[in-house]
């Protein structure tokens, strides 16, 4: 009897024990499918949210960049403090001037140069005795030349590299970004000759030689393409008892071999008996010719025909020209109106950027960067390229050179008694 009811209490628990296994192990399933969903959930709400992070961090750096691009374009500082600030003695002579150079000043005077960093130290100094020192730069290399003189001096950042002696007369000169010089001699009865001359100081197998009443004529200006390869040219020239001008450009490449005397391009009809008395390379491809009633932008895209992409005509008297590796400019005396100038900026491909009108007594015009600087010895005005006012003031010092500092609320004033950082607010 005990054995029978010892079965059927095992028989119970068997059967009770399969319904629970049967009716728990779907529940054991379901478990697990609802679990892996609850992971996915959570992966998309992380997804989600990083989502949603990264479009606020966007939408800061947008709303910050374009309030800094407005709070630069329009905002005019109102006041100025010094910063550093280095005197020179007083009886210091043959002081002339000095030149941007990189992102800091090269000075120089009738009997040296020196090269000053950004918070007015030397970083060196070069002594040499010149009656009328003129300069070239382009990018990391400086040339000093002695007009009317036979010596041109060489520099990177570092110092003097070479000294070239030439036997003529030395006119004007041009410097390549890697170091190349070019320079214009003066020859006789109406000829110059344009010779070539490595960083070192070492004469190159280069020359072109002019004539007035030849076909090259007598060159007025020069300038080197960054990689020295391309010179571009002003000259003057007669033709039938008529002065006339040209711009012209020369290759001295290897592909330039293929063109007769290394001439690549010339450009006169437009310019007749208008003098152009000054041109230069902006950057590899672009350059530009100011002549005295117009400005002429051209491209060297093929080397081997440079053309002329604009030229636009100017009315009024130009009284100063500036330019940069981005922007060429003029400064023209107004026609009419109650300003007495009105300065233009256009781009390296021609296009015009914006035109201002101004009343100021101005002796020079320079462009920075984005700044353009209108300055006497004491006083200046900063343009920037929208054609806004930046800052009007004066300066407590002669001041014969004005630049951007190392941030955008700073500028380098430079005169022959100091060198101050001027921060402006």
């Amino acid at each position: 009897m005990n054995d029978m009811s010892s079965m059927n209490r095992e028989t119970k628990k068997n059967q009770l024990r399969r319904r629970v296994i049967t009716t728990n192990a779907p529940q054991f399933r379901s478990s697990g499918e609802d679990s892996e969903g609850i992971v996915k959930e959570a992966e998309r709400r992380v997804r989600r949210r990083h989502m949603i992070i990264l479009l606020v961090i966007l939408i800061v750096i947008t709303a910050a960049t374009i309030a800094y691009y407005w709070y630069q374009r329009s905002y005019e500082y109102k006041e100025s403090t010094v910063g550093w600030e280095r005197q020179f003695e007083r009886d210091e002579v043959g002081f002339v001037d000095y030149r941007s150079y990189g992102d800091n000043l090269l000075r120089y005077s009738k009997d040296g140069a020196s090269y000053i960093d950004g918070s007015g130290k030397d970083i060196w100094i070069q002594p040499y005795e010149m009656r009328t020192p003129i300069t070239a730069v382009n990018g990391d290399y400086a040339a000093i030349a002695d007009q009317q003189g036979n010596h041109i001096y060489i520099f990177d950042k570092n110092g003097l590299l070479g000294t070239a002696t030439t036997v003529l007369p030395i006119i004007k000169i041009s410097i390549s970004a890697k170091g190349l010089v070019a320079a214009i001699l003066e020859g006789h009865r109406a000829t110059s000759h344009i010779y070539y001359y490595a960083k070192d100081g070492t004469e190159l197998d280069i020359s072109i030689t002019g004539f007035l009443n030849g076909e090259i004529g007598y060159p007025l200006d020069i300038s080197l393409s960054p990689d020295g390869s391309m010179l571009m040219g002003s000259f003057t020239y007669l033709e039938g008892g008529e002065v006339k001008n040209r711009v012209a450009f020369y290759n001295f490449s290897e592909v330039g071999k293929n063109a007769p005397d290394r001439f690549v391009g010339g450009f006169h009809e437009m310019y007749g008996g208008s003098m152009i008395p000054k041109v230069c390379y902006l950057d590899s491809v672009y350059s530009v010719a100011f002549a005295d009633s117009s400005i002429s932008f051209y491209s060297s895209l093929d080397v081997m025909s440079p053309e002329l992409i604009k030229q636009i005509p100017v009315e009024e008297e130009i009284k100063t020209i500036f330019y940069s590796d981005k922007y060429a400019g003029i400064v023209v005396k107004a026609a009419a109106g109650e300003h007495d100038y009105r300065l233009d900026l256009y781009s390296a491909e021609g296009s015009h950027i914006f035109s201002q009108e101004f009343s100021f007594d101005y002796d020079h015009v320079d462009i920075d960067g984005d700044n353009i600087f209108l300055y006497n010895e004491d006083s200046c005005r900063i343009y920037n390229h929208f054609g806004n006012l930046k800052f009007e003031g004066t300066f407590d010092f002669s001041v014969s050179r004005v630049r951007n500092g190392h941030l955008p609320n700073q500028i380098i004033a430079a005169g022959a008694s100091a060198v101050k950082e001027i921060k402006l607010h």
